[in-house]
């Protein structure tokens, strides 16, 4: 992820002052947060975003409106086939007492790394640390972008225990790693589920199950985890994020989810329109391909200078 000094992609912008990093803070539309996006090329030089750094940099927050800021995003223009196009992004999602995981992926994120950079026309990002790679294409009208996974549903991996079902504690479920690996169940299988805390603590005993099956840590903010009923109207989801109740879908948890429902014998049937969520409507769509989610939007809350703690790279 270093800087591409032939891309003709938008001028880094002014410099911090010693020892201070600039980062954008960008709101994607039915995240459950602002994402504190930072452009490495910004960065002082000999900085390594580490944790005991991400977590003097949070801390910098306390007492403004971004204190309960838990997305980070690392971003520079990338080395792939198009220069000036392309953008590396690795994304952090801070864990309760200053703790982060670096294993997992945010499409909301990812989305707000490319408005943040305010490239024109279509650009792909390579995500790091999941290893997906990303088209994000302007819609023709307004400020909504499309994001295309450029993976086929099909592809090796996609079910990572490589069968469509596996039961865990007793519920049938299909695990999913596609964007982020992802629990999915009926919640007609769970009863009770018609109660948020049950459900709520039903799906938390199935996710540690299915950590402990994928090789992740209990406390871990994978694999994620949703319920998914089907009705006359087309599929609806609950799902799970670190802290609570997502207010809508993950970007990623809509990318798996409908992945999941192009493949054969899982649980999941195939979204016929957009998928209902507690706070609106996701859309999403597959090809052989790849596996888009449709009119996803971000905005600019703010840029700010942040003091950065400095280690030596050599």
């Amino acid at each position: 992820m270093r800087p591409d000094p032939e891309g003709p992609g938008p001028a880094p912008g002014p410099s911090a002052g010693p020892g201070r990093v600039l980062v954008t803070v960008v709101r994607a539309e039915d995240a459950p947060g602002p994402t504190l996006v930072v452009r490495l090329d910004h960065l002082p030089v000999g900085a390594l975003a580490l944790g005991a750094e991400l977590a003097r940099l949070r801390q910098t927050l306390a007492g403004t409106a971004y204190t309960d800021l838990h997305k980070i995003a690392l971003y520079g223009p990338g080395t792939a086939s198009r220069p000036g196009r392309d953008l590396d992004y690795r994304f952090v999602q801070a864990l309760p007492g200053d703790a982060f995981d670096f294993r997992a992926g945010c499409g909301h994120s990812l989305l707000a790394c490319v408005v943040a950079d305010a490239r024109p026309g279509p650009v792909t990002v390579r995500a790091v640390t999941t290893g997906d790679t990303v088209l994000c294409e302007r819609e023709p009208y307004g400020d909504a972008y499309t994001l295309s996974f450029l993976k086929a549903p099909t592809a090796p991996g996609t079910l990572p225990t490589g069968r469509p079902v596996d039961v865990l504690l007793g519920v049938p479920v299909s695990l999913v790693r596609y964007g982020n690996p992802y629990v999915f169940v009926d919640a007609r299988r769970l009863p009770g589920s018609e109660d948020e805390a049950a459900l709520q603590r039903r799906l938390l005993a199935l996710r540690a199950e299915a950590a402990r099956i994928l090789g992740h840590a209990p406390h871990s903010a994978l694999p994620k985890i949703a319920a998914f009923t089907a009705g006359p109207e087309g599929l609806s989801v609950r799902a799970l994020t670190v802290g609570g109740w997502h207010p809508r879908l993950a970007l990623t948890g809509a990318a798996a989810l409908a992945a999941a429902g192009a493949l054969d014998g899982t649980v999941v049937p195939a979204p016929a329109g957009p998928v209902r969520t507690p706070g609106g409507t996701v859309t999403v769509s597959t090809a052989p391909d790849r596996v888009r989610v449709h009119h996803k939007r971000a905005t600019v809350l703010g840029r700010l200078e942040l003091p950065w703690r400095i280690h030596a790279t050599a």
